[in-house]
């Protein structure tokens, strides 16, 4: 064993050399590293360009500077072809899998959306005014609001009754979908810097990829309807969720998380027992922002097929008709003030209980 110690030390000094020389010189390391990825990154591009768009040799862009006046059609990066190989490769070797995902998703749409619009109209209104009333901890004012809204998304227009039940079936799937996976994964971000570190540009990436795009991979998996639908909703959704769940743990008072500790409580303890109740707020808060912006997908996803009621606004747009597509706003419109009333009338409540009450002196003259 000695033998073999002593045949690894100069390989084993080696790795500890290069550890001290890029933990010394680490800003200077992250240079290196990014200036050889770029032209890495600019070899690729040339390699891979059409011979009548690059010179031929490479060290012909030297002699001639040309180039520098308009952007060269060699200097451009093959990112579209390697994607569509990629879901190719997806579809052939996963489709039974994305097929299952579809199969369960659209028989939960399905059933939810069979048993609501199979209700009376006013007993579904009664079970909103019954939800809003026990979650806004029976404000009149907020459950007054809620009621008058939803009896007025079948005033507005009979049809679109069944329309709105049918968009409040996806946001609230493509919702559930969001608390499932979002806020575990913003627990994570809050618990481990380098989790968060390496989510922090995919969330950045998700929020600023235009919403159109999250529908072209959904149609070729899951293919039309209100499968891809929901799947857009939650990768549109999501971020707000995950990065104000990993705020509210991280906003967490350390006296409280170390005197848990103290008393003995397990980090699963704590987690549970003090970091989640305390961040309820902001989590209720991310989840009303995830609300939000599925709404705000309802009338993109209707061009894939969604049935509901953003295909009103969809056909009023390309009928020109402003009545139409007006009326079916302001459906859009009453569906958000109902969601963000309970959600937001739920996260007061939660936030009343999670602060602590001020004691007020009085004092006697």
């Amino acid at each position: 064993m000695q033998k073999y110690i002593e045949y690894f030390k100069p390989v084993i000094s080696l790795f500890i050399f290069i550890g001290s020389f890029i933990k010394k010189y680490k800003k200077y390391f992250k240079f290196f590293i990014y200036s050889v990825i770029f032209i890495g990154l600019v070899i690729i591009s040339y390699r891979s360009a059409r011979p009548r768009y690059k010179p031929e040799h490479f060290t012909d862009i030297f002699n001639d500077f040309s180039w520098l006046v308009n952007w060269p059609k060699w200097l451009d990066f093959p990112l579209m072809q390697p994607l569509n190989s990629g879901f190719d490769w997806l579809i052939e070797n996963y489709g039974m899998f994305f097929d299952r995902i579809n199969f369960f998703l659209l028989g939960l749409y399905t059933s939810m959306k069979n048993t609501i619009v199979g209700l009376p109209w006013p007993l579904v209104i009664a079970i909103v005014i019954f939800i809003t009333y026990f979650a806004s901890g029976r404000k009149t004012h907020t459950t007054v609001l809620v009621a008058f809204c939803t009896f007025f998304l079948g005033f507005l227009s009979p049809r679109y009754w069944d329309k709105c039940i049918m968009t409040t079936c996806i946001v609230i799937i493509g919702m559930l979908l969001c608390v499932i996976i979002g806020i575990p994964v913003g627990i994570a971000m809050a618990r481990n810097k380098k989790v968060r570190n390496a989510l922090l540009p995919i969330l950045d990436l998700m929020q600023t990829i235009p919403s159109f795009c999250y529908l072209i991979p959904g149609i070729l998996l899951f293919g039309l309807g209100a499968v891809p639908a929901i799947i857009a909703i939650f990768v549109y959704a999501v971020p707000p969720l995950i990065r104000l769940t990993d705020l509210g743990i991280r906003l967490v008072d350390t006296e409280v998380i170390e005197a848990s500790e103290a008393f003995g409580a397990s980090k699963r303890q704590t987690l549970w027992g003090v970091q989640i109740p305390l961040a309820l707020p902001n989590i209720m808060q991310g989840i009303n922002q995830c609300t939000m912006m599925s709404l705000a997908m309802v009338v993109i996803a209707s061009m894939i097929g969604t049935r509901g009621i953003g295909d009103e606004v969809l056909l009023g747009l390309q009928q020109l008709n402003v009545g139409m597509a007006t009326e079916a706003g302001i459906a859009i419109v009453l569906l958000a003030i109902i969601f963000d009333r309970i959600t937001q009338s739920y996260g007061e409540r939660i936030q009343e209980k999670t602060q602590p009450k001020k004691e007020i002196d009085y004092v006697k003259n």
